[in-house]
């Protein structure tokens, strides 16, 4: 399938598919999660961090034609490639809402701590450079005095992303967990609820559960006796083989990197972490045309 043909330099074009993929989130969006259906199919990413050609060949392994069919992304921005300096990362969260306003109730991006900190402008590197100013400057370079009106419109649609898409079946797709150190100040209820100022802040709720790396298997067991979850599905560390099930009942994913994987599930059927990683898809694998970008 081809990706929606955007115009990403005209700063009209971009603010209204921003906004218009917005609304579509908001209107799916029941506290800061996205309910999956219990049956179809749905084809989870890792991060993405602005790699277009692993965006189209998880759009393509998602045949959203069909309209059972989901897909999940996370970490779309902040990647290592650089214009002039510049990161230009703002297009590929373009393709994502343009995706959107083409298939409104089946493409879920979530909360990822990048994502997060674009929006707080909190600070945050990689590669060794700091990534939120790069992001800025980038839209500024595109857009020069519209530029704000266009950062407001991404604000907007950062906003407008949930923290978890999960099914009743029992899949749970986060960027991450919190801290199993921090579980005495967590509550799970910020799930169930519209985010607030407190929530994305360094101590807030929503902010440990998009940058939580130390897990245990009781932790695990716990969050998933409460949120009714057999299978997590994260994002966040780095995998070098694309995909790992370190629990019995959590797996990692990058799709970022050339070993990158997607996760394809039934949404009747969710198995063990261990089984589901046999659902995994290597990127290399999957071959797209030109015209699929």
């Amino acid at each position: 399938m081809q990706l929606p043909s955007t115009n990403v330099s005209d700063p009209s074009s971009v603010i209204d598919t921003f906004a218009q993929a917005s609304e579509h989130l908001l209107k799916l969006t029941v506290g800061s999660t996205h309910t999956l259906p219990s049956e179809g199919s749905v084809v989870v990413s890792g991060d993405l961090h602005d790699n277009p050609f692993h965006l189209a060949k998880i759009v393509k392994l998602a045949s959203l034609e069909k309209e059972s069919n989901h897909v999940v992304l996370q970490e779309l921005i902040h990647g290592t490639n650089q214009s002039e300096g510049h990161d230009l990362s703002y297009r590929m969260l373009l393709r994502v809402a343009a995706l959107i306003n083409r298939f409104p109730t089946q493409v879920h991006p979530i909360l990822a701590n990048h994502e997060l900190s674009q929006l707080t402008q909190k600070e945050i590197t990689k590669g060794g450079f700091e990534m939120v100013w790069r992001f800025s400057e980038g839209v500024r370079h595109i857009f020069a005095k519209k530029s704000p009106k266009v950062l407001d419109a991404i604000d907007g649609f950062l906003k407008a992303m949930p923290l978890v898409a999960k099914s009743d079946s029992g899949l749970f797709c986060s960027h991450s967990l919190p801290n199993e150190a921090v579980m005495d100040v967590f509550d799970a209820n910020v799930i169930h609820r519209r985010l607030t100022k407190r929530d994305v802040q360094s101590d807030g709720s929503a902010y440990f559960m998009v940058w939580g790396r130390q897990h245990s298997q009781s932790q695990l067991d716990a969050l998933a006796n409460t949120w009714n979850v057999k299978l997590f599905c994260l994002g966040h560390a780095y995998v070098p083989a694309g995909v790992c099930a370190n629990f019995r009942n959590m797996l990692q994913l990058n799709s970022d990197h050339q070993h990158g994987a997607a996760l394809h599930l039934n949404l009747a059927s969710i198995r063990t972490a261990k089984d589901a990683v046999q659902d995994a898809i290597k990127l290399q694998s999957v071959r797209i045309e030109p015209s699929e970008l």
